[in-house]
């Protein structure tokens, strides 16, 4: 098969990241018969600093004429201040190439070899941690209308709109039943039912679809009691779907379940057949005080090039050998990374990763 991506390694330690996965994804490909086509582009502050914009029409047309897109991650605080907020990189760039895709799955998954790591005590974990959080991304307060700042100090106003509509609850809450019913069959819909409108729709039409996938065990769950039960007892969850908001805030919360953010995979899907490009991405950010220093942790990005190969290309043998591979390394826990307690480089985790396969 032929592997057709557009590769953007953006800002800080996404141009390491997304070089490693990339090393592993040309192992894989060799090893099962596959070709990688990569185009790469600029993103963030390196595309504004070639182009004067973080999202230039030339990587728009890269991204449109590939089957997924590989990010690695957009923004320098110190520089985004220079900035106006709709001019900087994450509002240009990260936002724009993921509009269409109303899906966002973020993978946590505690690898038995780090159980140390994680901040709960063992007791909470010992069912240990596996937990698909699937966030909606195209609607909420993020894109509602009306949205910004008016007025003059000491009178100035602000406003953020949260708004959905039921078809946009509706096609996510399709994919929170019909990935529980891949795992383990239990769905865990978190919404603010008693005091948010668009919650009290939400829980409407998530019990309605409940009763269409009845070997799916349906549970409510506040977004407040939903944070603290993610820390009393992470092994109850299998999935999470949730509003754009609550999606971003708990799927942080729980990424540190894992041991780090580091470790903590993303993909954002659309609709088949749509023309948005479905885009993988690791959830950390660009943390440019270790960048160009080969100390970054390559692991959520490889586990990312696994999620594209599953869901983009369908390729689940493909993505099982990488998954094995890297967990592989990390239950071994001699070649860790910094964020986790080791003193491996970026090249060492990845050099292992492709030992394992």
């Amino acid at each position: 098969m032929d592997l057709r991506i557009a590769v953007l390694p953006g800002d800080g330690i996404g141009v390491e990241v997304v070089d490693a996965s990339m090393r592993v994804l040309d192992v894989v490909a060799r090893k099962f018969g596959h070709k990688v086509h990569a185009e790469f582009a600029d993103v963030g502050w390196a595309a504004i600093d070639k182009h004067g914009t973080a999202l230039p029409a030339s990587t728009r047309e890269i991204c449109q004429r590939n089957s997924a897109i590989l990010f690695g991650a957009v923004g320098l605080p110190d520089r985004d201040q220079t900035l106006p907020q709709k001019e900087r990189p994450e509002r240009v760039a990260l936002l724009e190439l993921r509009k269409g895709l109303f899906a966002n799955l973020r993978h946590v998954l505690l690898p038995p070899g780090l159980a140390s790591r994680c901040p709960l005590k063992m007791e909470l974990i010992k069912g240990g941690i596996d937990i698909m959080i699937i966030r909606e991304l195209t609607g909420g307060l993020y894109y509602g209308q009306p949205q910004g700042i008016s007025g003059a100090s000491p009178d100035r106003k602000a406003i953020d709109t949260l708004a959905y509509s039921e078809q946009e609850i509706s096609r996510i809450l399709k994919v929170g039943f019909e990935t529980a019913r891949k795992r383990r069959k239990r769905l865990t819909s978190v919404d603010k039912a008693n005091i948010l409108a668009t919650s009290q729709l939400w829980r409407e039409l998530a019990t309605a679809m409940g009763k269409q996938y009845p070997d799916v065990r349906l549970e409510h769950m506040y977004v407040d009691n939903a944070s603290m039960q993610l820390l009393r007892r992470p092994s109850d969850f299998d999935v999470i779907v949730t509003e754009n908001t609550f999606g971003d805030i708990l799927s942080d919360e729980a990424s540190m379940l894992a041991g780090s953010i580091g470790l903590v995979p993303s993909a954002s899907l659309g609709e088949p057949g749509a023309p948005s490009v479905p885009f993988y991405e690791p959830i950390h950010g660009s943390a440019p005080d270790i960048a160009g220093q080969n100390k970054a942790n390559p692991v959520a990005t490889i586990l990312s090039v696994a999620m594209m190969l599953n869901y983009t290309f369908g390729l689940s043998k493909e993505a099982a050998a990488i998954e094995k591979a890297t967990f592989g390394v990390l239950n071994a826990g001699n070649i860790l990374t910094g964020d986790l307690g080791g003193k491996a480089t970026c090249s060492e985790v990845t050099d292992a990763v492709i030992a394992g396969l």
